[in-house]
């Protein structure tokens, strides 16, 4: 589930208090004091076997005695209730509960009793052990917090009830406004991804903020965050930065903690902006309260403090900000307005003794140039000056440009105490955030250019599709042979032999499972040789002397293996040595060692890894992580993250290292975690990069002790399952395929095909062009929700049909949109691909597909007709059609 059955948290017409009370101190009390001190306007029920007697407050000794099914419930009574209480609720038709009692846990069997009870009502719950939730906007406050929360447009998702309460009482200070706030508690139902998918359709809110300890539904997270991140920015603080700290938030929420490094990966997949401390969220908070978003990177500065200014400039770099450059009409409005001391570029010094006129004529400038997307007024206290006086001007001014249409974000700095209400009280009344340094200042703008470049990142970033060549069948065998054996190791041929199956290259390297049969190994391989022991239970084999290079002959080899078996035996005897690698040298002088490879995380499922590799790999600690699958040019852009990039791109005399044929690698990679769910863990150590190519030298694979019936992946890949030739009934084929991220170019060209009528039926618009946002949102799909189906001509070069399925996030209903080009209409391309979008839909056990209508594109609503849809007229506008169809759950 996501949001079904949810929305009465943000908008409830009446709320039921399970354990409401008159008792001072206790939570039933806080609670519904708070709820009145709210002024909730719709109807209060107090549920509790003694009387409660308030004014507005409907009393019930039990839930059954309630008059009505309440739209919401928060139930406070002790663990061993709860579970009683949700199926009584859930009786008296209650579909949505916060549950604030503590002590519900998987280890009492409280937490699925509870879970049992709610299932069959479909009631959902949230929490337990949580702060409660408010409302701002239905002006409810169900929580049992000191301080209330004010009516804004900003999102609070919090596992920690603690952070919820600290959040309040600073926003409190500042006037600034929440459109809901949720405590999450121990997430046994509602998660991370549920409220997440709530205020992102929520229309009173423009900013989603999130504190989080540990993801339990790492998919349906990333799915609903990256949903959310395309139209509002998404800020998380992730809680258990060091191994101490992330199990305390293990324990707190009893989720999936994870790595932070993970984390961070993930966020950056999913479009979230990630800040560090709860410094850096207030920050953030503070700056998204006014300002949603800034069309750039480019910041102005008014001061008159020339010091101050230039600490500004300092932090915009690791901000990812750049000082605004301006016309030759703004430095001439400003000479003629400032002292001939003034600093002549930005930032814009306006002398310390500055008044309001002098700033007041600085900004009008700067806020006009087109090189500036966002103003920061700073003003040091002096004994000339009034703060709160220049503060009123600027305020005046910063008005007046939004009169006119410039929307620009301003934000300010008063340095000094600028906490005073005289400066502080204006600025958030005019929706300037106000800090107290310049770094906070700057900081807070570069959320909104990281919510920016996220968002972009999303619909923008660098697409490139390279098929990897590989046979699965043989990589399954391999892993079929080491289970056999009973191991969940492969040995280093074994890897090897994977690797190649997916066109990795390898240096050659053959088995011998004794001593004297390293001789024999080495018969079909050039000297000089390697030989490495084959052990199960020894990763690192050259700590115990388990490699010897160089080898110039067979005898040689022999002779090492023979002393390198003596070794081992003495240093680790209960090891279990299979025999040994003996490989033909590889020599590649100036080659970089590179480590990639597949690690799985507890949350977020396979990842993949690459950074400086060699036998120093720990103390190097240069890695970068992302989520598969993995695209090229996503390929690309993880090696970049890494500091031997730098080394890889060449410098001086040395040429450049094949660093696509490194992205390459990654994408086997990325193949491998698609195909070959039983892979636990992969590490290529060293894999050589030069100019001339890359190639493994050695690699470890660990598979799953069982073997494994479905991807881990929280990323879903291309279902290219679903790319098929089908036969219209004319009998012409059509080769038709899922979308990709790179199908941009090719959809262009479609629509530009399409007639305008066309256009008119698939948009509902008079639309003339397809544009870049609404390709993006055809081809750049998440594939749990969305997906688009392209029908190609009979050279498979150009699209002649398309069709995109978008579903709800419960995914129990979707919609259809289908168009075909002009000119191969009549063909029967449109019902075969109709057809399978269907299929498909059923397969994903989709129960409603319906389609939005012209009420005169007679020819879709016929053909629709014909297969099954009945179309109604929308009552909310006579001149479209709903067409639905209720698929057969049979079919899946």
């Amino acid at each position: 589930m996501t949001i079904r059955n949810l929305p009465p948290l943000l908008h409830p017409r009446s709320v039921a208090l399970i354990g409401a009370s008159e008792r001072a101190g206790s939570l039933g009390a806080a609670v519904l004091d708070n709820i009145l001190a709210g002024g909730f306007p719709g109807r209060i029920h107090a549920v509790n076997p003694h009387r409660i007697e308030r004014a507005g407050v409907h009393w019930a000794d039990s839930v059954g005695a309630l008059p009505e099914a309440p739209d919401l419930a928060v139930v406070m009574t002790p663990a061993e209730t709860v579970p009683t209480i949700i199926a009584e609720l859930g009786e008296r038709g209650n579909r949505c509960a916060v549950v604030l009692s503590a002590g519900i846990t998987a280890g009492n069997g409280l937490r699925q009793a509870m879970l049992d009870a709610a299932r069959p009502h479909l009631l959902r719950v949230v929490g337990p052990n949580c702060l409660g939730i408010a409302a701002p906007h239905a002006r409810l406050d169900a929580t049992f917090a000191r301080t209330d929360a004010k009516a804004g447009r900003l999102a609070l998702i919090s596992q920690s009830g603690a952070l919820v309460t600290a959040m309040l009482d600073w926003a409190g200070s500042r006037g600034i406004g929440f459109s809901g706030i949720v405590s999450a508690g121990d997430m046994a139902d509602v998660d991370l991804g549920d409220l997440i998918d709530l205020f992102a359709v929520d229309p009173d809110t423009d900013a989603i903020l999130l504190y989080v300890e540990g993801v339990a539904n790492a998919a349906k997270f990333l799915t609903a965050a990256s949903a959310a991140a395309r139209g509002k920015p998404v800020i998380a603080i992730k809680a258990g930065r060091s191994a101490v700290a992330a199990r305390a938030a293990f324990s707190h929420t009893g989720a999936l903690a994870g790595s932070y490094d993970v984390y961070r990966a993930a966020f950056e997949r999913a479009g979230i902006v990630m800040v560090d401390t709860l410094g850096e969220l207030f920050d953030a908070a503070e700056m998204l309260c006014a300002s949603r978003q800034a069309d750039g990177d480019r910041l102005a500065i008014v001061t008159n403090g020339g010091g101050a200014g230039i600490l500004a400039i300092d932090a915009m770099e690791q901000a990812g900000a750049r000082p605004a450059s301006f016309s030759v009409r703004t430095l001439a409005a400003l000479d003629a307005a400032l002292p001939p001391g003034w600093s002549h570029g930005n930032p814009v010094d306006v002398i310390g003794d500055a008044g309001p006129d002098r700033y007041v004529a600085a900004i009008r400038a700067v806020l006009g140039d087109e090189g500036a997307d966002a103003l920061l007024i700073m003003n040091c206290p002096t004994g000339t000056t009034d703060p709160s006086a220049i503060a009123a001007a600027a305020i005046a001014e910063v008005k007046a440009a939004r009169a006119g249409g410039n929307g620009k974000p301003v934000l300010a700095c008063w340095l000094g105490d600028c906490n005073a209400d005289a400066v502080r009280g204006p600025m958030t009344a005019a929706a300037i955030p106000l800090f107290s340094t310049p770094d906070e200042a700057v900081r807070a703008f570069g959320y909104l250019v990281a919510a920016r470049r996220a968002r972009r990142a999303l619909t923008d970033s660098p697409a490139a599709t390279r098929e990897t060549v590989r046979d699965v069948a043989e990589a399954r065998q391999i892993i079929a042979g080491v289970r056999a054996g009973q191991r969940t190791t492969l040995t280093e041929v074994e890897a090897k032999a994977l690797l190649e199956a997916y066109h990795i290259p390898t240096v050659p390297t053959r088995f011998a499972d004794c001593v004297d049969a390293v001789g024999d190994a080495c018969r079909s391989l050039a000297p000089p040789y390697a030989v490495k022991i084959v052990s199960p239970d020894i990763s690192h084999k050259s700590d115990i002397g388990g490699v010897v290079l160089d080898l110039p002959d067979a005898a040689a080899a022999v002779e090492a293996a023979r002393a390198m078996e003596a070794g081992v035996r003495q240093a680790r005897p209960e090891a279990t040595l299979l025999g040994f690698a003996v490989e033909q040298m590889c020599e590649r002088p100036h080659a970089y060692e590179v480590i990639a490879g597949i690690a799985t995380d507890p949350a977020f499922g396979p990842l993949l890894m690459v950074g400086a590799g060699g036998t120093a790999v720990e103390i190097l600690a240069d890695k970068a992580l992302a989520l598969p699958p993995v695209d090229h040019a996503q390929a690309l852009a993880l090696i970049g993250r890494t500091r031997i990039a730098r080394l890889l791109q060449g410098y001086r005399n040395v040429p450049p290292a094949d660093v696509d044929g490194l992205a390459d690698v990654l994408d086997a990679l990325s193949a491998i975690t698609v195909d070959l769910p039983d892979i636990m863990e992969l590490d290529i150590n060293p894999l050589l990069v030069d100019a001339d190519g890359v190639i493994a030298l050695d690699a470890r694979i660990r598979i799953t002790q069982e073997p494994a019936t479905a991807s881990h992946l929280v990323l879903r890949p291309a279902p290219m399952e679903w790319a098929t030739t089908l036969m219209t009934r004319e009998g012409l084929p059509v080769f038709i395929r899922p979308v990709r991220a790179d199908d941009e170019p090719l959809l262009a060209d479609f629509f530009a095909h399409v007639s305008p009528e066309d256009l008119r039926f698939r948009f509902l618009t008079g639309l003339e062009t397809v544009d870049h946002d609404r390709l993006a949102m055809m081809t750049r799909v998440d594939y749990r929700r969305t997906i688009s189906f392209l029908a190609f001509d009979e050279a498979r070069e150009a699209v002649v049909a398309t069709a995109m399925l978008a579903t709800d996030p419960d995914r129990t209903h979707a919609e259809v949109a289908l168009t075909t080009r002009s000119d191969r209409k009549g063909k029967g391309i449109s019902w075969v691909l109709f057809e399978h979008v269907l299929r498909y839909a059923a397969a994903e056990r989709i129960g409603t597909v319906e389609a939005i209508e012209c009420a005169d594109h007679e020819a879709a609503i016929r053909m629709e007709r014909e297969m099954g849809f009945t179309a109604t007229a929308d009552p909310g506008d006579p001149t479209m059609r709903i067409v639905r169809r209720i698929l057969p759950m049979e079919a899946a």
